[in-house]
């Protein structure tokens, strides 16, 4: 299996499941009600806290699912306000802007020059709001964040980063993009099916805005609570992920290897440096000739055409896991090689930067850990208070 998003390999961890299995013998497999009437339960609450505190900021509210919790953003999204987002975000991104009433302008994918061009004419009494990936969940490639840090800074906007591929994985503490480049964006989303090993999703920000979309955003106001077996897993994984360092060493030296392999062999994986390896075919018939060919010997991988992909962008994404050995990688290139017949490489850019996020290697794991970068994360990480009811006035983005 080389399609997995369960990067620290902890969705067959016993603690995990251990903890899945207890809370439903407590709570049973439902709550039968949203959070907001009777579905609410201190077992939310602490992963809550726990996360908000995990991503640095103030508070954090848990959804059913990471597509859900960017739909919350929505109530955010007023006409007076401007909502710049990269071409390549994720579907649910997408989404949220359609759901909302701010005017869209879509930048080239990482072009800060073409953000800037559009940031510049916008009336300065406008809300701005920058949306980004922070690891792009097809291309696997990192978001600028200092850059578009400086560039919000600059036009007065906000940034919001959804963190779904990079939580668990970047970082010096695992917590992602912004942990990673030692950043505090207004607001950060993310899954709980990927590094965290259950389903659901999260949004973490300024505590006067998470009480404030808690009562007003319609997908946490309208849904049932998120199943008590979910936030246990959950609740375990992150303290696996917290414990565990090397699992997040394991994985992103996995996918320099693979990265580097495929590389030789004359494939072309983009400028992903991440544990997303998307092998670049150019062509559904072509991509899916190539998939069709690992399936027959043993490699399941993700064949990404339209529409989860631009038409003449497709690519094989093949994903690691902490839970892969050096016994799985080396025939996973080696059949990517096998199928030259049937898709054959595409051309690498001898420009691709090297590996930024590389970790140190040869270290016993209990090692590991100190010898990770370190990056601040800016700001107070203490979670907010408690659910006090909600907030009448939504908070201008602007002001924050």
């Amino acid at each position: 299996m080389a399609a997995s998003h369960d990067y620290l390999g902890l969705s067959a961890d016993n603690r995990v499941r251990e903890a899945a299995v207890a809370a439903v013998r407590r709570f049973g497999t439902s709550l039968g009600g949203s959070r907001a009437v009777s579905g609410s339960l201190e077992l939310h609450e602490e992963l809550e806290a726990r996360l908000a505190t995990f991503l640095g900021q103030e508070a954090a509210a848990v959804l059913p699912s990471g597509y859900q919790a960017n739909l919350m953003l929505a109530p955010l999204l007023t006409e007076d306000h401007f909502v710049f987002s990269d071409l390549s975000n994720h579907a649910s991104l997408d989404e949220v802007v359609r759901l909302g009433d701010a005017e869209e302008r879509k930048f080239l994918h990482g072009d800060m020059t073409h953000l800037e061009e559009l940031l510049a004419p916008t009336a300065d009494e406008a809300g701005r709001l920058i949306l980004t990936d922070g690891n792009l969940s097809v291309d696997g490639d990192i978001c600028k964040l200092p850059e578009l840090v400086k560039l919000a800074e600059t036009h007065g906007a906000r940034i919001v980063v959804d963190s779904s591929h990079d939580l668990g994985v970047l970082g010096p503490n695992g917590a992602g993009a912004a942990d990673h480049f030692g950043l505090r964006p207004l607001l950060v989303t993310g899954a709980l099916s990927k590094s965290l090993a259950s389903v659901g999703g999260v949004i973490a920000g300024p505590a006067e805005v998470i009480q404030y979309l808690r009562f007003h955003a319609r997908t946490a106001l309208f849904t049932a609570a998120a199943s008590p077996a979910n936030v246990a897993a959950a609740l375990a994984a992150l303290e696996v992920l917290q414990a565990e360092p090397a699992r997040r060493v394991r994985v992103l030296d996995l996918a320099e290897r693979l990265h580097n392999g495929l590389r030789a062999l004359g494939y072309d994986t983009g400028s992903s440096v991440t544990p997303v390896v998307p092998v670049l075919a150019s062509g559904r018939e072509r991509c899916l000739r190539m998939w069709r060919e690992l399936c027959r010997t043993g490699v399941f991988t993700a064949p990404m055409t339209y529409p989860g992909v631009r038409a003449g962008r497709e690519v094989l994404r093949v994903t690691l896991t902490a839970a892969h050995s050096d016994q799985h990688l080396a025939p996973c290139a080696g059949r990517v090689r096998g199928g030259r017949a049937e898709g054959g490489p595409h051309s690498p850019d001898p420009t691709r930067p090297t590996h930024p996020v590389r970790p140190a290697e040869g270290l016993p794991p209990q090692l590991q850990r100190a010898h990770l970068p370190r990056f601040p994360v800016r700001g107070d990480a203490t979670p907010g208070p408690g659910r006090s009811g909600p907030t009448a006035v939504p908070p201008a983005i602007k002001d924050l």
